[in-house]
């Protein structure tokens, strides 16, 4: 009697799919660009609005604050409202922002305009990867993954560059109104190719009051503090002010959220599971590194090699490049090969990469320093769109959204945490306020280090996914052959 091997493949990415992914992209690909373009502008805001450096930087603080507090808060509003509505409300917040900020009259109006454009930004990427997470399921995750981590990754690499390209030949009100044609056909697409949101959307989920009131704060408090320890280093007033806290609101919200009978904003069950934390912290740490090379690369062009702002900005594209290329490649082998086996792959491409620059000088071969950011995108690609998929993987599909909430508190935190470093390394610890040679070496080590630990955590990461399991022909259930 012959047997019937049970033959089991990835689930088909189709075109409701992909027409999801691509609306979603659309939308989640404005924030990231946003904040790294306005990033390379600070300086000619200044200027224009006659305005101190310190307080032009609120520019770009109050956007990363609004958007520490909107993250904690979409993952309720989802399972309130819905993810549909919601998605349409961040981008119309995020629209109406970026309309606003190019009228700008003076420094005050325009950082409150970023303040309203960050609520925006803030909601929409939590729920891009809340709808495409439930949207995938487990068999399709990573390479879905691979193609939704295209605004994550890719997005503060590109902005740079888009940024030099348009204060090289327009004005600063560009940087803003780059966004309205992108949110506007967002906004229409979404409307025709986002599922309903359920009827009972609107009637559940009341709000966790005390959870508002200690999380969004101590998330913002801390963003707060490590934005600002770059320049005023960790031991300043404010800083430690900040750190304080965030910290003491953190540990508030934990005991909350361990107690109380309503669903809390960030649900601390789920690191219960050695998996979630695992990718949880690897995104956070994944976070860091970006960040601080995103912050040290341009800097590192123009103070030590000469470059202008716009050269620095496209000396910056092999990074995007190999990160291009990565998250696609990453997708597809993260659903055959599990996050386990890429993501430490990954890391030690990064750590590679970042190793060369801790070893640069102004004479160092361009096409040395080419070569390892290329390697170094490559590798955060094979990190990124697995640990994703390993995140929604490790949580049932009801915890989507508080999972997504916690990756992206984390990310944020690790981001502003890097640049904080980084920042505080190049000024000698404070004894220099101008970088030197050296001390951008000694920078360079941080997202080394990063790697290092990205490649330990990434050890701890769930396997190949398990296949469906398929029914034999009397009619039992057994697991497909995994070979």
């Amino acid at each position: 009697m012959s047997e019937t091997k049970a033959e089991s493949g990835p689930a088909r990415l189709d075109a409701a799919l992909l027409t999801i992914v691509g609306v979603m992209v659309l939308g989640g690909m404005m924030s990231y660009l946003d904040a790294t373009i306005v990033n390379v502008g600070i300086s000619t805001l200044s200027g224009e609005f006659k305005a101190s450096l310190a307080t032009i930087e609120w520019v770009t603080t109050g956007y990363l604050l609004a958007v520490a507090l909107a993250i904690p808060l979409a993952g309720w509003a989802v399972a309130r409202f819905g993810a549909k509505r919601m998605w349409l409300l961040g981008l119309t917040v995020f629209l109406t922002g970026s309309v606003l900020c190019a009228v700008a009259w003076n420094a005050e109006s325009l950082i409150a305009f970023r303040i309203l454009q960050g609520f925006g930004g803030g909601m929409v990427d939590p729920i891009m990867m809340t709808v495409v997470a439930t949207a995938a399921g487990p068999e399709r995750m990573g390479r879905v993954m691979g193609l939704i981590s295209v605004p994550i990754t890719l997005g503060p690499v590109v902005g740079p560059i888009i940024g030099g390209l348009l204060l090289d030949s327009l004005s600063w009100e560009w940087m803003f109104l780059v966004n309205i044609p992108f949110a506007l056909a967002a906004i229409v697409l979404a409307i025709r190719v986002l599922p309903a949101d359920p009827p009972g959307s609107g009637t559940s989920a009341p709000i966790d009051a005390l959870g508002v009131a200690l999380l969004p704060p101590g998330f913002a408090a801390l963003v707060y503090a490590l934005s600002q320890a770059g320049g005023a280093g960790f031991g300043s007033t404010r800083v430690i002010v900040g750190l304080v806290v965030g910290v003491l609101l953190f540990i508030a919200y934990a005991v909350h959220a361990l107690r109380t009978e309503r669903t809390p904003l960030l649900d601390l069950r789920l690191f219960s599971s050695k998996g979630f934390s695992a990718s949880v912290a690897t995104m956070f740490l994944l976070g860091g590194g970006l960040f601080s090379l995103l912050f040290l690369l341009p800097l590192y062009y123009q103070q030590v090699r000469d470059h202008s702002v716009l050269e620095s900005g496209l000396l910056l594209a092999p990074l995007g490049f190999g990160t291009l290329i990565g998250m696609p490649v990453a997708g597809n082998l993260a659903d055959k090969f599990g996050a386990k086996r890429l993501v430490p792959v990954g890391a030690l491409l990064i750590g590679a990469g970042a190793l060369v620059f801790t070893q640069a000088d102004s004479g160092t071969s361009q096409v040395a320093l080419t070569a390892a950011q290329l390697a170094t995108g490559f590798g955060m690609g094979l990190v990124g769109a697995p640990t994703m998929g390993s995140v929604y993987r490790t949580v049932p599909g009801e915890a989507a959204a508080g999972a997504t909430g916690a990756v992206f508190i984390l990310n944020q935190i690790g981001a502003s945490l890097g640049i904080a470093v980084v920042a505080l390394i190049l000024q000698g610890g404070g004894s220099h306020a101008t970088p030197t040679a050296g001390t951008f070496a000694d920078a360079f080590w941080w997202p080394v280090a990063a790697a290092v630990v990205v490649f330990l955590a990434g050890l701890l990461l769930p396997g190949r996914p398990q296949p469906a399991p398929t029914a034999d022909p009397q009619g039992s259930e057994r697991v497909a052959d995994p070979a």
